[in-house]
């Protein structure tokens, strides 16, 4: 696989991976009750950081196949 498929790659299914883990802080700030700009500040926040450390970790293992 080339390198720039396999880093676009990564990102995609780092967003992915981010997006649900936004999607899930933000059900559970919802079912806890918590106040509307706390939660999307933290679903965007939680998606952001989710998505910084995916990237870096996803495409060595794509890169090696595993």
């Amino acid at each position: 696989m080339r390198q720039s498929s396999t880093v676009r790659l990564a990102g995609l299914l780092g967003l992915g991976i981010a997006l649900a883990a936004a999607a899930a802080f933000y059900g559970g700030a919802t079912i806890a009750g918590y106040a509307p700009v706390a939660r999307y500040g933290g679903a965007l926040w939680v998606g952001l950081l989710a998505w910084i450390i995916t990237m870096p970790v996803l495409a060595p293992l794509l890169r090696r196949g595993a």
